[in-house]
């Protein structure tokens, strides 16, 4: 468990101002809307506690330039980014969710969208309030309803996880948002503690098993939420004109001479790899995590960067590895989210192929490459492909722009491995490396087939 806080003191941590905003009036009979006898005066007990009149606190904030003082490891501050804050004041009858609990909600996303600007949420709650009954449970509806249309009016929505994260709260405002941030040890859940089964697992409760599970980005200490916070919003809130560049090559200068030394030059352990040519590309970069439908693949690098030229820019990268159903549900997050945001994508290709073992066909490989297909395909900003390595099957043109494809001097690209296709050709094992020639899988031969548009260079090649 985490150190608590209150509402007011989260909105300090993280903010550089905040200003509330008027609360709609809500009205209801003696004792709430069931006539729950004593729920007043619990309402007045919680009051006078926390100096709140409702679980939740609604306001405009400011985040960014006192983040960082001057500069963020040696380069000029973010500017300030401002956005709509929701805290929940556990304290507040366990920060449940009631009638003027979704009023307020409702109102400031309403204000989001009005103003144009991002939503982040400091959770805290056990979920609906047990006193106002279907009442308190059908602000679940309304909650989401003021997700989706802020998501359709293409405004980032972020949330922090505190302790605890239960029930409709989490089912909302946490694991509905763009970015789902926890605070380390926080109980994480849609099952409260007092309903779970008395056998069930503690650690399946925790922001760490819902981290593990792709259901949330990553954890993040209290005490460096408001830089994160800040560098999020920084770049979730720039849209970006064009296509992004075409990174340069970081490894070999000439082409191949051969399809074989094509293929032994992308599986060359000294080869660059993803991690070197974004560290290359960008300023600054955060990382989304999970499919969000119960699995990670730590061979794909999701996220968004701040490029040299101010730019932000997102990418989906392959790391070398076969890659997991989890990892094409994450690009495919990843493309779907920066198209609603405005901000062009750019994607690493380098897997041998997809994984096919048999847990990744009982996690879906197949719909999870169609997914990915599907969702660069409908593109709603640009994508730009570089192919750094091994470029293995529908694998790896699962996350190949059509038409925006190039690759480095020191990749392959091709509709099968060559052991894999002499294989499937019943030729015997001296004749894979002229398989690999017929394949026409060295760059070169992709421009010439009209494959790809062209073979990366290297800076001031």
């Amino acid at each position: 468990m985490t150190d608590r806080i209150s509402a007011r003191e989260a909105i300090a941590l993280v903010t550089d101002s905040f200003a509330e905003l008027p609360y709609p009036k809500g009205e209801s009979g003696p004792d709430g809307p069931l006539s729950w006898q004593g729920y007043d005066d619990a309402r007045a007990r919680a009051a006078a506690r926390t100096g709140e009149e409702e679980s939740v606190v609604c306001g405009t904030a400011t985040f960014g330039t006192a983040s960082f003082g001057t500069t963020i490891d040696g380069r000029p501050p973010l500017g300030p980014v401002t956005a709509v804050l929701v805290a929940f004041e556990f304290g507040f009858l366990g920060g449940s969710l009631g009638e003027r609990t979704g009023d307020r909600l409702e109102a400031a996303y309403e204000h989001a969208r009005t103003h144009r600007l991002p939503v982040v949420s400091l959770v805290a709650t056990g979920g609906s309030r047990m006193q106002e009954g279907m009442f308190a449970l059908t602000q679940l509806q309304r909650v989401a309803r003021q997700s989706a249309l802020t998501r359709e009016a293409g405004l980032a929505q972020i949330a922090v996880l505190r302790d605890p994260t239960t029930g409709g709260g989490w089912a909302t405002l946490g694991a509905g948002a763009d970015v789902t941030l926890a605070l380390p040890g926080a109980q994480v859940a849609f099952a409260g503690s007092r309903v779970r089964p008395p056998d069930a697992d503690p650690a399946a409760y925790t922001a760490e098993a819902q981290v593990a599970a792709g259901s949330v980005d990553a954890l993040v200490p209290q005490d460096g939420l408001r830089e994160r916070l800040a560098l999020w919003l920084d770049l979730l809130t720039q849209p970006s004109a064009g296509a992004a560049p075409v990174p340069p090559a970081l490894g070999a200068t000439e082409p191949p001479a051969t399809g074989w030394d094509a293929v032994q030059r992308a599986r060359a352990p000294e080869r660059p790899r993803a991690d070197s040519y974004l560290d290359a590309l960008f300023t600054r970069r955060v990382a989304i995590g999970g499919d969000r439908s119960g699995g990670t693949d730590d061979g794909v690098l999701c996220g968004f960067g701040r490029a040299h030229d101010g730019r932000t820019i997102a990418f989906a990268a392959q790391r070398g590895t076969p890659t997991r159903p989890a990892g094409y549900r994450t690009a495919a997050r990843l493309v779907r989210l920066a198209g609603r945001l405005g901000i062009p994508v750019l994607t690493l290709v380098d897997t041998p192929g997809a994984a096919n073992d048999a847990d990744a066909e009982r996690q879906g490989a197949g719909a999870a490459i169609a997914d990915l297909f599907a969702a660069v395909a409908t593109a709603r900003t640009p994508v730009t492909t570089l192919v750094i390595g091994e470029g293995g099957s529908g694998g790896a043109l699962a996350l190949a722009a059509p038409g925006n494809t190039w690759a480095t001097p020191d990749s392959y690209f091709s509709v099968i491995a060559p052991e894999s296709a002499a294989a499937i050709l019943k030729r015997p094992a001296d004749e894979v490396r002229a398989t690999a020639d017929q394949l026409r899988l060295r760059p070169q031969d992709l421009v010439e087939l009209g494959v790809i548009r062209g073979i990366a260079e290297r800076p001031g090649g």
